[in-house]
């Protein structure tokens, strides 16, 4: 199951998010828009996916993640079906609209949640083991939407991945997960509940200001490299760095961190990015590595938190509606980060890792407040 979930959320992560860093500027001129427009439109996806996302939690919590999962398939497929015939920017609209709901129902929280469901309070090594596998979606979703887009245009590229949905994801989906799962309780059945007390605050503040860094540097990363100093060359170099730390991070998560509480973890998560940000700052553009490592860790920890912090804290009960209410505000930063970003970098480029590195310190505070269960989940 694992490894069934993990080669469809590299999928689901290779054809949707990843996929405008390739494909904006080949899309946006062909249907005569800015890039810019092309980006809003990104963002609105991203929006839908944030309001979605507390129903998506809802149902599987009552369900099970199985047609859930499924139906993302569906939607990611549609999507990129219209998205490869579009010819105006309503259709562009409607493409990513689809898109949207896809990664609603297709995306980490929503597996997390059938996981959760599945496993219960011990879904902790479950979570760390598709987000092993799916770490490589940048890695290998970026090179073969760009082998697409140079050797089969950009149409045809997305209706690849389409298929690759029907084909691939779908009956991956349909077969490993189970049919039907019980509701856990007859009140998670009707009508669950979830008190929005101080814990759920301070994590949903955490959680947002950590994933605006996250939204902000995967897509400026090697600008705001180049900014601080380092060449073209190094700042590249630095960015293909992301993944690979990303999967080490989670590896030793799974591994030597394993004992450890996930809060514990997530604070130490989200000091990595300032402190890459203080060896750029002291050793200068050849230190951009240093600095891709140091945030690329964080983040692929980060990426694990969000479901094994609620876990650990709240248990496994309305675990996925729960992902889906702390989830909401964090892609809405994610959603309105490369904007912002882009602004920041316009008018204080030199300033701009100072703002990412606060906004670290602001989920680091932010979780510190958080009190921790006195025994830890048994993995």
């Amino acid at each position: 199951m694992i490894c069934a979930l993990g080669a469809t959320q590299t999928l689901a992560w290779a054809s949707s998010y990843y996929l405008p860093a390739i494909l904006a500027d080949a899309i946006a001129r062909d249907l005569g828009v800015s890039a810019d427009l092309f980006f809003g439109v990104f963002s609105g996806a991203l929006v839908i996916s944030a309001l979605l996302g507390p129903r998506v939690g809802r149902r599987i919590d009552r369900m099970g993640g199985r047609g859930v999962l499924a139906c993302s398939n569906v939607a990611f497929a549609a999507g990129l079906l219209l998205l490869a015939s579009a010819g105006s920017v309503a259709a562009l609209v409607c493409a990513w609209l689809l898109l949207g709901v896809g990664m609603s129902f297709g995306l980490y929280d929503a597996a997390f949640g059938a996981l959760g469901r599945i496993y219960g309070d011990k879904a902790r090594r479950a979570i760390t083991g598709i987000t092993l596998i799916a770490g490589f979606a940048s890695t290998i979703g970026w090179p073969l939407t760009a082998w697409g887009l140079e050797t089969i245009g950009w149409r045809s590229t997305c209706t690849a991945w389409a298929l690759a949905h029907v084909l691939i994801g779908l009956p991956l989906n349909l077969v490993v997960l189970p049919r039907t799962i019980a509701p856990q309780t007859s009140q998670a059945a009707v009508r669950p509940h979830v008190a929005i007390d101080t814990t759920m605050v301070l994590l949903a503040i955490a959680f947002a200001a950590a994933w605006t860094v996250t939204g902000a540097m995967a897509a400026h990363l090697p600008r705001i490299l180049q900014a601080s100093g380092a060449t073209t060359v190094q700042a590249v170099a630095a960015a293909a760095l992301i993944g690979p730390a990303q999967v080490f991070a989670r590896a030793v998560e799974a591994s030597v961190m394993s004992r450890f509480h996930p809060l514990t973890i997530t604070r130490i998560a989200c000091m990595s990015h300032p402190l890459g940000a203080v060896l750029l700052w002291g050793l200068g553009g050849s230190a951009a590595w240093l600095f891709a490592v140091c945030h690329g860790a964080g983040n692929g920890i980060l990426t694990i938190s969000r479901g094994t912090v609620p876990l650990a804290i709240f248990g496994a009960d309305n675990y996925a509606y729960r992902l889906g209410l702390l989830g909401a505000p964090a892609r809405f930063a994610q959603a309105l980060a490369p904007l912002g970003f882009s602004v920041l970098i316009d008018h204080h480029s030199a300033y701009v890792l100072v703002i990412s590195s606060a906004l670290s310190m602001v989920a680091v505070a932010a979780l510190l407040l958080v009190r921790p269960r006195r025994h830890p989940l048994q993995t």
